[in-house]
């Protein structure tokens, strides 16, 4: 299938203000995009970009003060198919793991294995390992966190989400990426497109979604606790140890969110 996909932000600046944008989809997708999904602002800006540490694509701007917007769109090919399924088991052991998963053990700014390790050794310890414990772990998040938008907070953690029991899907994948790192599972937080193929009315409002890569059987696996199904036309925009690693707009600077759009549509 072919999917349109984009986005755009409208933002009100007081001042000039340095911006680092993380909009285009990964690399690892870009040979299913029939044209560059190249960031554009309005006004026009000077644009460069780079790689981070973790091979996402950044693109760098000075924003003039007042009204400004950024986005990308594009069109991609995709499989159609559900998210894939790992085998059963699948659990290396930690003395095994590749050495760039490691990173993926510990703890983060918004997922605190310190704090939970304890209540996740109570919940998980009796499931078998592997993919069997992922999935213990996405069940009981997705059925512990109560979805609500009126509820998102920047600065949630996953002990906060486990204690307030409610969020949004980067709360949903802070706490199950924190599970899992605790049980010797590396596990990384994933943002990108999710639309509603395949799913049934109504639809709710586009935006992005968060969710986990985990390595079993050696390779990185997608889980979702939000929606705790595999799901269609998942796109990956960018990856890291938690969401503070891959904000979409880092604004260096004050700034009011005054208009947003996401959109992921099938082409017919």
């Amino acid at each position: 299938m072919r999917i349109k996909l984009g986005c755009r932000f409208t933002l009100s600046l007081p001042q000039p203000t340095p911006m680092i944008a993380l909009l285009n989809v990964h690399f690892s997708r870009v040979g299913d995009m029939e044209f560059p999904d190249h960031v554009r602002t309005w006004p026009p800006v000077p644009l460069s970009a780079y790689r981070d540490g973790f091979g996402n694509w950044c693109t760098r701007m000075m924003a003039p003060a007042g009204d400004f917007s950024i986005g990308t769109e594009g069109v991609i090919g995709d499989s159609g198919l559900p998210d894939p399924r790992p085998p059963e088991g699948g659990q290396s052991p930690v003395e095994t793991l590749p050495d760039e998963t490691l990173a993926f053990l510990l703890g983060s700014r918004y997922c605190e294995t310190d704090v939970l390790s304890d209540t996740a050794w109570r919940l998980f310890e009796h499931t078998p390992p592997g993919h069997a414990r992922v999935q213990a772990i996405c069940d009981f998040v997705h059925r512990h966190i109560r979805f609500d938008y009126m509820a998102a907070r920047a600065t949630r953690s996953a002990a906060q989400a486990y204690a307030e029991a409610q969020g949004v899907c980067r709360d949903y994948a802070h706490l199950a990426i924190a599970f899992c790192r605790c049980m010797n599972i590396p596990a990384r937080y994933c943002t990108g497109y999710l639309g509603d193929i395949g799913m049934p009315p109504p639809y709710p409002p586009g935006d992005f979604a968060a969710w986990m890569e985990v390595w079993l059987d050696g390779r990185w696996w997608v889980f979702d606790p939000r929606n705790n199904t595999p799901r269609i036309g998942r796109v990956l925009v960018a990856r890291g140890r938690d969401a503070a690693d891959v904000p979409l707009i880092h604004s260096f600077g004050a700034n009011v969110l005054t208009g947003f759009e996401v959109w992921t549509d099938q082409i017919d």
